[in-house]
């Protein structure tokens, strides 16, 4: 029997041609408590910045570009990362005024040579296969995938309902249902429509404006059941620490 013609074009494309954008202008507001001088995703989490995780992911795909959008202590960013890290070149898109996550990734349109693109939370980490997950959104032909994750429902997170073929229902707010939930991880796959449909002036935030316009527009969730760690607020931070110390080590220290 001949392999399906789309599995087989699926295959040849590769991750490592997509371009990486890191979110990394926030300014950490409820963590001040406990990072108060530096920036947040470079908060030290068992002796290195927290982006150093999510930039050993983008090394393990083999994806060679990534653009760093920086915003609040922009300098601290690009001087403790430089211009390269481990084989992939960072370039930096800077916002002067707050524009919000989504106004973000419309500023560092300029800077992006292809679709799709990966995007990253720089606060958030989940173990994810990056290949499994391009290749899901290039397999049902999205606009724009989501990597979910499973969480106890706290009221500490917006839920993400999903259809069994992975098309995204409906988004919910912050509430307590008593079970795991599938949660937003903070990873997407973007194609350049996205980026259209983003507001030209002001705060555009990608989580209340933008991704409730795409519900039945080909918008994905993407289920995986790996472990996703946050560091906006203390408690989460701390269960960052613990999770790190255990899981990884590296090279790249921020003191």
């Amino acid at each position: 029997m001949s392999e399906n013609p789309l599995i087989r074009n699926i295959k040849q494309q590769s991750v490592p041609d997509l371009t990486a954008l890191i979110l990394a202008g926030g300014f950490g507001t409820r963590l001040r408590t406990v990072v108060h001088d530096r920036p947040k995703v470079l908060a030290n989490v068992a002796g290195r910045p927290f982006l150093a995780y999510i930039l050993d992911q983008i090394v393990g795909a083999g994806i060679k570009r990534a653009v760093v959008c920086t915003g609040y202590l922009a300098d601290s960013i690009s001087t403790t990362l430089g211009d390269e890290y481990k084989g992939v070149q960072l370039v930096y898109s800077q916002e002067h005024t707050q524009l919000g996550t989504a106004g973000a990734l419309r500023l560092a349109l300029s800077l992006i040579h292809a679709f799709p693109v990966l995007v990253f939370n720089g606060d958030s980490y989940v173990n994810i296969d990056l290949h499994r997950f391009v290749q899901f959104h290039r397999s049902r032909q999205s606009q724009m995938t989501l990597a979910l994750a499973k969480k106890p429902c706290s009221g500490s997170f917006g839920l993400v309902e999903v259809e069994s073929d992975g098309v995204v229902k409906r988004f919910s707010e912050k509430i307590v249902t008593g079970k795991a939930e599938w949660v937003n991880a903070g990873i997407y796959v973007m194609e350049k429509s996205i980026f259209g449909s983003i507001p030209q002036n002001g705060v555009v935030s990608l989580e209340r404006e933008i991704f409730p316009k795409w519900v039945g527009q080909g918008l994905h969730g993407y289920a995986q059941e790996e472990e996703f760690f946050d560091i906006g607020t203390p408690l989460s931070f701390t269960q960052a620490q613990l999770y790190f110390s255990e899981q990884f080590s590296g090279s790249l220290t921020y003191s």
